[in-house]
C-alpha cells in the first residue's frame, strides 16, 4: 500500500502556514487510498503546542472534505518513554547536583561567587541534560585542554569530572539520556536494515536543534518510508552560502537546517507557496552570513520591487517601552474591530504585561499560549515573599508588603484588617521602630480595642515563627519548607480565618502553587540543609518553572506566542495580523546568558553546542515570523536606562533597504515608517489628557486669621524661606509622611547626636571634671544611645568611630565651659506670648549656659554638619537670635531674665569645634522686633503665604512642592494671593 510513497527530506518556505501545509500534502499523498491508511501513519511533532495545531489543521480537513481517520501524532520528547526502569524526576536530581554543588562551593568559595547553590546546580542541571542530548559523557570532557585555561577553568573541569560521573552514568533515567538513547537505537536498528517502518514515520516541525533530535530525523529520512518536513527552509538561497554555513555560523538562521540538506531538500506541497516571495529573498539577503556588504552589493540590484515585497510590512519605532505598548494595543484594538485576528509575537514579557495593561480599558485579554509564569501569579508572589521573611531582618517595608498583599489574610472578614494594616503603617512610619518584631506589635496592641489585640497578636505569632531573621543556619529542606508552608497558611489565614478557605490555595494560581510544593516535598529530603537566603532561592527557581493557565482565555482573536512558537503559529491562513515586539539586543534575540563551567572554547572541544546556536535558532524564528503575509515589526529607542540598539536582524534589514536607492529601497523603508507613524500617532494622542487645564499659579493662599497661634524658632526659618510649608502645616493640617523604610540618613543622625549631648548634660557634669572623664562620660553615651536608637550594626560602627574622633576635642571644651558655667537649660520646651499677637514663640534650646556670677547667660547649639554662617543668620535662621531675645524676656523659668553673652556652635562633626556667632543684644532685640512685624502681616491676613519664597538653593525641595503644584509654576512667576477658607 505504502510503495509509491516518496521519502526523505521535504520543507515548507518560511511564512507558509505549516500545519495546514503538512496536512495538506499528507493527504495529497494518501489520496487514494483507503480510509485506514491514514490511520497508519506516525507524526512526530516537537512541541505541545504544535500538535494541538496541527490536530486543529487535521479537524478543519475534515468539516471541508468528510470525517476522516487521525494519524498518530507524538512528541519527540517522548522518544524513549516506553524505556525499562523509571524515570528521574528533573527536580529531584537538581537537589542532587545541588549536594555536590555545595560542597563544591563549601571548599572552593570564590568558584561559584555571586551565585546561589541552587541556581549553581540548575545550570550544572543544565549542562548536564544538554551532555545527553549532545551524546557526550565523562570522557568528553578528557578531550577538554586545561592547560592554556584560567585556574578558576581548571578547578571547574575537576569538579565537571566528578558531576557527570554522577550524573551521566548507568541506569539511564533522564529524559534526555533516555530520548537520546533511543533516537541512537532506533538509528542503529534501521541503518542495519532491522524492523524498518511498515508505515510512513513523519517529522514535523522540528529543526534538530540539539543532537538527539538531530540524529532521529537523520535516521528517519534515511528509511523508505521515512518523511522529514522542515520549517520555514529558504529555498531561494544560493548553494554557496548553503555550503558555507559550517560550524563558525551557528547565528545563521538556516544553520541548523544545512546539517539535514543530505540527499536534498523537496518542497512538501506546492500550492503551500510563501505568501510573500519578495520579501523572503528581501530577508535572506539581508540574513547572509558575515560578511555580507559584498553580497548586498552582487545580489542587492537583483531584488525588484521593494515596495511591492514591504507593502504588508510595517515598523513602529517608539521613544519608550510604554509608548511601544500603547502602539500595539491600539493596532489590536483596531483589528479587533475589524474581526482580524492578531498574534503578538515576542520573547519580553514585560512587554506583553505592558500591552495586557493598556488593553484593559478596552475590556480586552490576552490569550497567552504558554500561560503565566506561575512565579508572578498571586499565590507565587505570596509565597516568594513568605520565603524572603526568613531571610533578613523584617523591616518596615517587608512587612508591609505582605500586609497589603492581596492573598494576605483572605480566609475570612478583611476589613478590620486593612484598617489595621493602615494604622500600623502610619505608627511605625512616625514611630518605629525601624525593625518591627513581634514584642512591638503587642505593645501597640496594649492601648487599642479587642479587634486590635486579636489582629496583632495573629500578626506577632508571624513574626515569632521566622524568628526576626536570626535563623542563619543551614536547616534540613523538608523542614524550611514545612515552616514555610506553616507561615504561609497563617498570613493568608488572617486572624481567625482559614488557609484553605483564603486566596492563596483556592483558585487556578493557588492550585498550581500547591501542586509544586507537593513536588518539592515529595523530594526536599534529596537536597543538603539550606540557610533561609538559600531556600528563597530555590523557591523562586522552582516556581519559574511553573505555568497557570486561568479559566479565562482571554480574547480569541487575540494571541500571544514565544519567538520558538513563530515556526509553526506565525501564518495560520486566517488573515492575522502578525507583531513582532521588543525587536533589540537583548530582547530578540535574548542576551546570551554566561555559562558558570565551561568556557566557549572548552565546549567546543568537548563536543558542545557554541552559545551562538542560540542567535542562529532566534535568527530563525525571526526569519519565519516576517515572512507571514501582514507583519508589524516594532522596537523603542530607549529603555528605563539609556538608548536601546535595534535587534541585529532589523538592523540589517533596514541597512540593506537604505543602500538599493535604484530598488527603492529607502522609500519602501520610509513608508513601513509612515505606516507605523499612524500607530505612534494614536498612541500620542492615547496618551495626551482628555481635557486641557491651565498650569497652576505660583500660589500665596491667604487664610482667615489668625492663621496660627504658636510657631517655633526653627519654624520661624521656614516662615521666611517657605512661607507655604508653615501654611500647609499650621492651616491645613498637614505633615510629611515619614519614609517607609527608615534609614540612618542625616536626619536621624542628627537626632541621635542631640540625645547624646542631652544624656551627657543631665544632669550636668559638676565643675572642674576633667577632660578624660568627660570623654569616657561621652563616648559611653554614644555608645549606650547608638544601641538603643541605631538597629543598623554598620551605622552604629560608623557614627561610634566619628564620635571617638572629636570625642577629645568636645571634652576638652566642655571642661573650659564648666570652669565658668553651668547648663541650666538642655533640651527644654518653652514658650513666649507675642505682645499684640494671639501667637506663642516656642523653643527647646538645645543648650543655655548661665555664666558665672549669674548675670550672663550663653546660648548654644548643637549641628551634625556645617553649621549657618553670620550671614545666613542675619537673613533666614533666626533661631539662635530669638532664643536669646527669649531669654532676655525671662522665658526660661531656670535662668530669669538674664543678658544673653552670645551665641555659638557646637559642631558634632567634622573637627568637633566650637563656632562663636556674631552676636550683640541689640541684634537679638532687633531681630525680635522685625519677627513681631514679620508674624503679624502673616497673621493678620496683610500678605499670602508664597510657595518656595526664598530656598537656599533652586534645586532644593519642598515637603508641598506637590501640592503647590511646583512645576506648572516657576520661581520666576509672581506669587498669586488668593484668599481661601470662610472670611468674615
Amino acid at each position: 500500500m505504502w510503495s509509491d510513497w516518496q521519502g526523505g527530506s521535504f520543507a515548507l518556505p518560511p511564512g507558509a502556514d505549516f500545519c495546514r501545509g503538512v496536512v495538506a500534502g499528507l493527504m495529497a499523498r494518501v489520496a487514494g487510498k483507503p480510509p485506514e491508511a491514514l490511520a497508519e501513519v506516525t507524526i512526530y511533532v516537537n512541541a505541545g503546542r504544535t500538535l494541538r495545531s496541527l490536530r486543529e489543521a487535521f479537524d478543519d480537513h475534515a468539516r471541508q472534505h468528510g470525517p476522516i481517520l487521525l494519524p498518530r501524532l507524538r512528541l519527540i520528547a517522548d522518544l524513549g518513554a516506553g524505556m525499562h526502569g523509571e524515570r528521574a524526576a528533573p527536580l529531584a536530581r537538581v537537589l542532587d547536583l545541588g549536594r555536590l554543588v555545595a560542597r563544591l562551593i563549601a571548599q572552593q568559595p570564590g568558584l561559584g561567587a555571586g551565585q546561589s547553590v541552587p541556581d549553581l546546580a540548575q545550570s550544572l542541571a543544565d549542562l548536564m541534560t544538554e551532555m545527553q542530548f549532545e551524546g557526550c559523557d565523562q570522557s568528553s570532557l578528557s578531550d577538554i585542554d586545561a592547560r592554556d585555561h584560567a585556574a578558576h577553568w581548571q578547578r571547574s573541569l575537576r569538579f565537571l569530572h566528578i558531576a557527570a560521573g554522577f550524573y551521566l552514568g548507568e541506569p539511564v533515567q533522564d529524559q534526555a539520556a533516555r530520548q537520546r538513547h533511543a533516537a541512537q537505537a532506533l538509528a542503529d536498528l534501521w541503518a542495519a536494515g532491522r524492523d524498518l517502518p511498515q508505515a510512513p514515520v513523519i517529522v514535523a516541525g522540528s529543526t534538530g536543534s540539539h543532537g538527539a533530535t538531530r540524529l532521529f530525523l537523520q535516521a528517519v529520512a534515511a528509511v523508505p518510508l521515512g518523511t522529514v518536513i522542515l520549517p520555514g527552509y529558504d529555498f531561494g538561497q544560493p548553494d554557496s552560502v548553503w555550503d558555507s554555513l559550517g560550524p563558525q555560523a551557528e547565528d545563521h538562521p538556516q544553520a541548523r537546517l544545512a546539517a539535514l540538506r543530505d540527499g536534498g531538500v523537496q518542497p512538501w506541497h506546492a500550492s503551500e507557496d510563501a505568501p510573500a516571495p519578495g520579501r523572503n529573498r528581501l530577508v535572506s539577503l539581508a540574513l547572509r552570513p558575515a560578511p555580507v556588504t559584498d553580497q548586498w552589493i552582487s545580489e542587492g540590484p537583483g531584488l525588484a520591487d521593494l515596495a511591492g515585497a514591504t507593502a504588508d510590512l510595517t515598523l513602529i519605532e517608539a521613544d519608550q517601552p510604554q509608548q511601544e505598548a500603547d502602539a500595539i494595543a491600539i493596532l489590536i484594538r483596531d483589528a479587533v474591530g475589524r474581526q482580524q485576528p492578531v498574534r503578538l509575537i515576542t520573547s519580553d514579557r514585560g512587554l506583553v504585561r505592558r500591552v495586557a495593561a493598556v488593553l484593559d480599558r478596552w475590556d480586552l485579554q490576552i490569550e497567552d499560549s504558554a500561560g503565566e509564569p506561575l512565579q508572578l501569579s498571586a499565590a507565587g508572589l505570596f509565597l516568594r515573599h513568605v520565603a524572603g521573611l526568613f531571610a533578613q531582618k523584617v523591616t518596615v517595608d517587608v512587612l508591609l508588603t505582605i500586609l497589603k498583599d492581596p492573598v494576605t489574610a483572605t480566609g475570612g472578614p478583611r476589613g478590620d484588617v486593612l484598617r489595621h494594616t493602615r494604622d500600623l503603617e502610619l505608627r511605625l512610619r512616625r514611630h518605629g521602630p525601624a525593625f518591627p518584631d513581634a514584642a512591638a506589635l503587642r505593645d501597640w496592641a496594649d492601648g487599642g480595642d479587642a479587634s486590635r489585640k486579636l489582629w496583632c497578636e495573629w500578626l506577632a505569632h508571624a513574626l515569632d515563627m521566622v524568628k526576626d531573621g536570626s535563623d542563619r543556619a543551614p536547616l534540613p529542606v523538608p523542614d524550611r519548607l514545612a515552616a514555610h508552608r506553616a507561615l504561609a497558611d497563617s498570613l493568608a489565614a488572617g486572624p481567625g480565618g482559614k488557609a484553605q478557605s483564603s486566596r492563596l490555595w483556592n483558585r487556578a494560581d493557588g492550585q498550581a502553587a500547591q501542586a509544586a510544593l507537593r513536588h518539592l516535598a515529595d523530594h526536599a529530603d534529596r537536597a543538603q540543609p539550606m540557610p533561609p537566603r538559600e531556600y528563597a532561592d530555590l523557591i523562586d527557581t522552582h516556581l519559574a518553572r511553573h505555568a497557570v493557565r486561568g479559566s479565562d482565555q482571554g480574547h480569541p482573536l487575540i494571541r500571544y506566542f514565544g519567538t520558538r512558537e513563530a515556526r509553526t503559529e506565525a501564518n495560520r491562513s486566517d488573515g492575522a495580523v502578525v507583531v513582532l515586539a521588543g525587536l533589540n539586543e537583548g530582547g530578540w534575540p535574548q542576551a546570551l546568558a554566561p555559562d558558570p563551567w565551561l568556557s566557549r572554547l572548552m565546549r567546543q572541544q568537548a563536543g558542545l553546542t557554541l552559545p551562538e546556536r542560540q542567535i542562529g535558532l532566534a535568527a530563525h524564528d525571526f526569519q519565519q515570523a516576517i515572512a507571514a503575509p501582514q507583519v508589524v515589526l516594532t522596537r523603542a529607542r530607549r529603555d528605563a536606562e539609556a538608548e536601546t540598539i535595534p535587534s541585529r536582524w532589523l538592523n540589517r534589514l533596514t541597512n540593506l533597504m537604505s543602500g538599493l536607492p535604484d530598488q527603492d529601497g529607502p522609500a519602501a523603508l520610509q513608508e513601513m515608517r509612515q505606516r507605523g507613524g499612524t500607530w505612534l500617532a494614536l498612541a500620542r494622542q492615547m496618551a495626551e489628557p482628555r481635557y486641557r487645564l491651565d498650569p497652576a499659579p505660583r500660589p500665596a493662599p491667604v487664610p482667615p486669621a489668625p492663621a496660627f497661634a504658636a510657631i517655633s524658632v526653627t519654624g520661624v526659618a521656614k516662615l521666611i524661606r517657605d512661607p507655604y510649608a508653615v501654611y500647609a502645616e499650621k492651616v491645613l493640617g498637614l505633615r510629611a509622611l515619614d519614609a517607609l523604610r527608615p534609614e540612618p540618613d542625616a536626619s536621624l543622625r542628627g537626632q541621635v547626636l542631640h540625645m547624646i549631648v542631652e544624656r551627657l548634660l543631665t544632669p550636668p557634669p559638676a565643675a572642674g571634671t576633667s577632660a578624660q572623664a568627660l570623654r569616657a562620660r561621652f563616648l559611653a553615651m554614644t555608645a549606650e544611645v547608638l544601641a538603643q536608637e541605631v538597629p543598623w550594626p554598620a551605622a552604629r560602627a560608623f557614627w561610634q568611630a566619628r564620635m571617638e574622633r572629636i570625642a577629645t576635642r568636645i571634652a576638652r571644651d566642655e571642661a573650659e565651659r564648666l570652669q565658668s558655667a553651668r547648663p541650666l537649660v538642655v533640651e527644654a520646651s518653652h514658650s513666649l506670648p507675642v505682645p499684640g499677637l494671639t501667637l506663642r514663640l516656642t523653643a527647646r534650646p538645645d543648650r543655655i549656659d548661665l555664666l558665672e556670677g549669674g548675670a550672663m547667660a550663653h546660648v548654644y547649639d548643637y549641628k551634625s554638619g556645617n553649621p549657618p554662617t553670620d550671614a545666613q543668620m542675619e537673613h533666614f535662621d533666626k533661631q539662635l537670635l530669638l532664643e536669646a531675645a527669649m531669654v532676655a524676656k525671662g522665658a526660661f523659668p531656670a535662668l530669669g531674665p538674664v543678658t544673653v553673652q552670645g551665641v555659638s556652635y557646637i559642631q558634632l562633626g567634622g573637627e568637633g569645634a566650637t563656632h562663636p556667632r556674631k552676636f550683640t543684644p541689640e541684634a537679638a532685640e532687633e531681630t525680635w522686633q522685625k519677627f513681631v512685624i514679620l508674624a503679624g502681616r502673616y497673621l493678620r491676613g496683610e500678605c499670602g503665604f508664597a510657595a518656595r519664597r526664598a530656598l537656599q538653593k533652586s534645586g532644593d525641595r519642598s515637603d508641598y512642592d506637590h501640592l503647590s503644584r511646583y512645576g506648572e509654576w516657576g520661581t520666576g512667576d509672581a506669587p498669586v494671593q488668593m484668599r481661601v477658607g470662610d472670611h468674615d
